[in-house]
């Protein structure tokens, strides 16, 4: 008897804590599904400061060499942010290459980074509502300023500043979300070029167009790289642009 009760009473212990764990997985999923269904608008309201426009504007870039594939001609700039050109500003957003014009996101494991300040505020309250929910989120990379796009200039190095260089773009779990090149549909003939492999059967991480991640961000008006028209995917990047 004394066997059988213990038995019944470890029976009940693991009924009661299965039913528990159901029901914080249930408020969590309710949660989590009232944070992706809510107006973008309200997502970060509240938290914006007041942000005076700087007096001076700082940054270090470089250029991208096609022929060498790597960073060349790395310099800091220093400069009155009266003076900006317009290849430093992104016109859409009103975001500036200046780190002057960025803001620090701090989330719980993850080495800070930063945004444009435009856009900082709605982007670190819906990251803090996904890690609150569970959604794991490893890395995340900001702000970085490089002339990575455009034209290519006699020497072979690119001419114009990346959506990274504005504040404007994040990646997120690079190490499972990786850069695709001759990606036109994705399959096996995709070459990845940088990052980690994706792999949505596999890895958690790996994100699909389900994903809390991909719909959190479209939410506030970031567009996914997975959907990139073209030969590229890029799994791990958001940006305003779309590119």
């Amino acid at each position: 008897m004394h066997i059988t009760s213990g038995a019944n009473d470890s029976n009940e212990s693991f009924s009661r804590e299965i039913q528990r764990g159901r029901a914080r997985m249930l408020i969590a999923i309710v949660g989590l599904a009232a944070v992706l269904a809510a107006p973008a608008h309200a997502i970060g309201e509240g938290h914006e400061e007041p942000w005076a426009t700087p007096s001076t504007c700082t940054y270090d870039t470089y250029r991208w060499n096609v022929n060498q594939r790597s960073a060349t001609a790395r310099e800091r700039v220093e400069k009155p942010y009266s003076q900006l050109g317009p290849e430093e500003l992104d016109a859409a957003s009103g975001c500036s290459v200046c780190v002057e014009d960025q803001a620090e996101i701090r989330l719980e494991g993850i080495v800070p980074f930063r945004l444009c300040r435009k856009v900082a505020p709605k982007v670190e309250a819906l990251l803090w509502e996904l890690q609150s929910h569970g959604v794991a989120i490893r890395s995340l990379t900001g702000y970085r300023v490089g002339l990575t796009r455009g034209d290519v200039d006699s020497e072979g190095n690119r001419t114009k500043f990346s959506n990274h260089s504005f504040g404007i773009a994040l990646d997120i779990n690079a190490s499972a979300n990786g850069l695709y090149e001759s990606c036109y549909t994705v399959g096996p003939g995709c070459r990845l070029r940088m990052g980690g492999e994706w792999d949505p059967r596999g890895n958690p991480l790996s994100m699909t167009a389900q994903h809390p991640v991909v719909v959190g961000m479209k939410r506030i008006g970031f567009r996914w790289g997975g959907e990139l028209e073209g030969l590229q995917k890029d799994f791990m990047h958001f940006s305003l642009a779309g590119d």
